[in-house]
C-alpha cells in the first residue's frame, strides 16, 4: 500500500539510493512546491541489501531530508515527499512488477552503475555473467529478475498483458549514451529470453531518451542524522547530503507525457551528447584520478586531493591538455563553455563539507577507464597528438590496482567489472604497464598501441615521484 496517496501519474523509480533522492525526488519536489502536484514517485530496490532505509522511509510515510552545502559552507535544509510510495522487496518483485503495469505509471526510472549494464567492449549483452544467465533463465520461465534487464522485462512483459499503454524508461547514471544503450540490451535480453511478441511490443510502446545527471551525492555520514536534527528539529532517520550544485539534462523524448521539469531548472534538449562527454570525460575522469591520486599519498576525502597543489595540477592538466581539444576539435565547439566547467567542477571537489571519501569515488575502475578514460586516449592517438596528462589517469590506476593485489590498500575496494583473474594477472604480469595497456576491454582498438604504452610507463615515474614526494 503507499504511504500517501499516489498522484494522477506516477514514476517508479527502481534504486532508492542517495543520489535518486539528492537528485532526481529533489526536482520533483520543487515542481511540487511550484504548484504542480500531478506526478508522484514510487520507489524499490531489484535487491535485499537496503532493508534498513526502506524501513527508515516507510516510517517516515517516504519523506526525509535532503541537506546540501556550498563549497562556502552555507548549509541548509530541504523536506521532501515527493515519493509516496516506498515498496517491500522481495524475491518475485510482485508489488513492483504490479506497479509498473498500472497505466498510472507512465516512466519508469532507474539508477543503474556502469557494470550494470551487463555490455561487453562489442557493446553486446555479456551473456557469460552468471547473474545475467540466470536472469536469462528467469525470464524464460516468467518470473522477475534482480538485474536491470530482468527487472524491466517483467514489468514490461505484465504491463503489455495489462494493455497499461506506452511508457518511458529513463536512465538516471553515467553511462555514456545511457538511454541508447540500455536499449539495445534490453531487446537483446528480451530476444534472447525467446519473447519475440514482448520484443515488438517494446519497440512500439517504449523510448529511452539519453539523459546526464550531475551532483556529488556522497554516502550519509554517521552524524548527519545529528545535524539534521539540530538544524530542523526532525530526528530524521533517512537523510541525505549532497553538494548545492545540481544538474540533470534529458532528451525530450517522452511517449506517455511527462512532468513539466523545465520549470524547475532540467535542461530538456534535443541531444545530450555534448553534455554527457563534458561531464563524462570532464567531471567523472577527473574524479577519479583524484581519489587514485589521494589514496597513494594516504589521503582519504576527495577535497583534501584537491587541495594537494599537485593532484589539482594533475586533473587539470588532463582536462586542459586532452579532453579540452576533444571536444572542441571540427568546427563543431561544445555548448559547453569547457574551460570554466572545469574550474566550476575542481571547485566543486574542493568542498570540504562533502566529504566524499576516495573509497566511493575510486571504485569500479574497469568500468570507467573504457567509459571515460578511453574515449580521450583513442581520439588524441587518432590526431597523432601527444597523451601526457591523460595516461597520468591509467598510471595512477595501475599503482592503485597494484596496492590492490598486494592487500595494502587502506580501504575494501569495489569493482563490479572487473574479473579478479585478469587483474591480477596484470599485477603479476612481467611488465604490468604492458599488460594494463594490451587489454582489449580496458582500452579497444587502442589496445597494445605502443604510444600508449610508451606514455603510461613514463607517467608511471611521474606517479612515483609524487607518492616518494608525499612520504618525504
Amino acid at each position: 500500500m503507499p504511504v500517501r496517496p499516489l498522484s494522477e501519474f506516477v514514476i517508479l523509480h527502481l534504486g532508492l539510493g542517495s543520489f535518486h533522492r539528492a537528485h532526481q525526488a529533489v526536482y520533483l519536489q520543487q515542481l511540487i512546491e511550484a504548484g504542480d502536484a500531478r506526478w508522484s514517485l514510487s520507489g524499490a530496490n531489484l535487491r535485499p541489501d537496503m532493508a534498513e532505509l526502506l524501513s527508515a522511509l516507510r516510517a517516515q510515510d517516504g519523506c526525509y531530508t535532503v541537506e546540501t552545502v556550498s563549497p562556502a559552507g552555507d548549509y541548509r535544509y530541504q523536506r521532501i515527499g515527493a515519493i509516496r510510495e516506498v515498496l517491500d522487496w522481495e524475491p518475485s518483485l510482485a508489488a513492483v512488477i504490479a506497479r509498473g503495469a498500472d497505466p498510472r505509471t507512465r516512466i519508469v526510472s532507474f539508477t543503474v552503475t556502469e557494470a550494470g549494464y551487463y555490455l561487453d567492449p562489442q557493446d553486446r549483452l555479456d551473456t557469460g555473467d552468471a547473474e545475467l544467465a540466470e536472469d536469462l533463465a528467469r525470464a524464460r520461465r516468467g518470473e522477475a529478475g534482480q538485474t536491470i534487464y530482468g527487472a524491466v522485462c517483467a514489468i514490461l512483459r505484465a504491463r503489455s498483458d495489462a494493455d497499461a499503454g506506452p511508457v518511458t524508461l529513463l536512465n538516471c547514471d553515467n553511462l555514456r549514451h545511457n538511454g541508447e544503450r540500455f536499449r539495445r540490451g534490453l531487446l537483446e535480453f528480451i530476444e534472447q529470453a525467446d519473447l519475440p511478441a514482448l520484443a515488438a511490443w517494446v519497440r512500439e510502446n517504449t523510448t529511452c531518451p539519453n539523459a546526464m545527471v550531475d551532483r556529488i551525492t556522497p554516502r550519509p555520514p554517521p552524524e548527519l542524522r545529528q545535524r539534521v536534527r539540530e538544524a530542523t528539529g526532525r530526528d530524521d532517520a533517512a537523510p541525505v547530503t549532497a553538494e548545492r550544485f545540481t544538474q540533470w539534462v534529458i532528451e525530450d523524448d517522452f511517449i506517455h507525457g511527462r512532468p513539466d521539469w523545465g520549470r524547475v531548472g532540467v535542461q530538456l534538449v534535443d541531444s545530450v551528447e555534448p553534455y554527457e562527454e563534458a561531464k563524462i570525460r570532464i567531471l567523472n575522469a577527473s574524479h577519479s584520478c583524484i581519489a587514485w591520486a589521494g589514496t597513494l599519498i594516504g589521503l582519504q576525502y576527495i577535497h583534501e586531493g584537491t587541495r594537494t597543489p599537485a593532484i589539482r595540477q594533475m586533473a587539470f592538466d588532463y582536462v586542459t591538455d586532452d579532453v579540452i581539444p576533444c571536444l572542441d576539435r571540427g568546427g563543431h565547439p561544445s555548448p559547453v563553455d569547457l574551460p570554466a566547467y572545469r574550474d566550476v567542477v575542481l571547485e566543486r571537489f574542493g568542498n570540504p563539507a562533502i566529504r566524499d571519501t576516495n573509497q566511493r569515488v575510486a571504485m569500479d575502475g574497469f568500468s570507467k577507464i573504457p567509459g571515460f578514460i578511453a574515449p580521450t586516449v583513442r581520439e588524441r592517438l587518432a590526431q597523432r597528438e601527444r597523451i601526457d596528462s591523460v595516461a597520468m589517469l591509467p598510471a595512477l590506476f595501475l599503482a592503485f590496482l597494484r596496492r590492490w593485489h598486494q592487500g595494502t590498500l587502506p580501504y575494501t575496494y569495489q569493482d563490479q567489472g572487473m574479473d579478479e583473474a585478469t587483474a591480477r594477472a596484470i599485477c603479476d604480469a612481467a611488465d604490468p604497464v604492458a599488460a594494463l595497456c594490451a587489454d582489449t576491454v580496458l582500452w579497444g582498438d587502442a589496445a597494445g598501441d605502443t604510444r600508449l604504452e610508451q606514455a603510461v610507463r613514463e607517467a608511471g615515474a611521474r606517479v612515483r615521484t609524487l607518492i616518494e614526494g608525499a612520504r618525504s
